[in-house]
């Protein structure tokens, strides 16, 4: 009873923030641009648009809907199940906008969801809990996080495109928000790092909306989205001593590595992308789409 619970509540998950992000994106559209060298001005703007705080409050039903699946689940179970959130929100874009994917599209997603359920399968047949890790290392890669974050929206957008670079900022600091909550947890609530997940979130909440503005929900939220399930996992076997599984399921895990990285290049592809240095924009993507 309490699995076919979790997995209702898993799909009810991925369906609720999809369903936040395309909210979301919709809202962000006509608003002025989001920046975080503003983010009191760019709050401002979110907090004023009621759709955007419906798809805020939709998005945050998702993730109390995540939380209780993994309260009556194995984490492995929920993840797996979780993998299809990416396909769902490929769908639900595909149908709101009336665009067909396009064909490196499909295979990010199709990447994407693969890796994502051989990451699961790769925690099915159980896993060390780990020895700890120490302070400075749990702030040395919530510090690296958000620096990788900062070059990516700085140096990489005129190269990879203004989406899915900040997509790839976005996952990033919400994977440094899980390992600060992780590192919080261990550390019986310390300040410094319940300071650190509540900047890196809020960051990236905003990283997210600003990408938004700047390119596909798909893109944005799907990168974002593999790398915020994957990254806790690579930090868990680097710095909090979680051992790679022996035998084929360890194998099965680089590969389920291997494949997430493939889906956020494919997802990546600039298929709407002006000239060099120019950030993508819904306005252009309006005009290539005759959206």
């Amino acid at each position: 009873m309490k699995l076919a619970l979790a997995l209702v509540a898993t799909i009810a998950s991925s369906c609720a923030l999809n369903v936040g992000y395309l909210l979301e994106h919709s809202a962000v559209g006509g608003m002025p641009p989001l920046s975080v060298r503003s983010p009191l001005g760019s709050l401002r703007h979110l907090l004023g648009s009621r759709r955007w705080l419906l798809g805020f409050t939709v998005e945050g039903i998702g993730w109390a809907l995540y939380v209780l699946a993994l309260s009556l689940a194995p984490l492995s179970l929920v993840q797996a199940t979780a993998a299809g959130g990416i396909g769902i929100l490929a769908l639900m874009v595909s149908r709101v906008t009336h665009t067909p994917l396009s064909r490196h599209e499909r295979i990010g997603v199709g990447l994407g969801v693969g890796g994502l359920v051989l990451l699961g399968i790769s925690l099915a047949g159980g896993h060390g809990e780990g020895s700890g890790a120490a302070y400075l290392t749990v702030a040395l890669w919530i510090a690296a996080s958000a620096a990788a974050a900062l070059v990516s929206v700085q140096l990489l957008s005129p190269r990879i495109g203004a989406a899915p670079a900040y997509g790839l900022a976005a996952g990033l600091l919400f994977a440094a928000g899980d390992i600060a909550t992780k590192g919080a947890v261990e550390a019986t609530g310390h300040l410094a790092f319940i300071a650190a997940l509540i900047a890196a979130y809020a960051f990236g909440t905003l990283v997210l909306q600003a990408g938004f503005q700047r390119g596909s929900a798909l893109t944005t939220a799907g990168i974002a989205t593999l790398l915020t399930n994957a990254l806790p996992i690579v930090a868990g076997m680097t710095i909090f001593g979680e051992p790679l599984p022996d035998g084929w399921l360890g194998a099965v895990r680089i590969a389920a590595f291997a494949a997430v990285v493939l889906g956020v290049v494919f997802l990546g592809e600039r298929k709407h992308a002006g000239p060099v240095g120019e950030p993508e924009t819904l306005a252009t993507q309006s005009a290539t789409s005759g959206g």
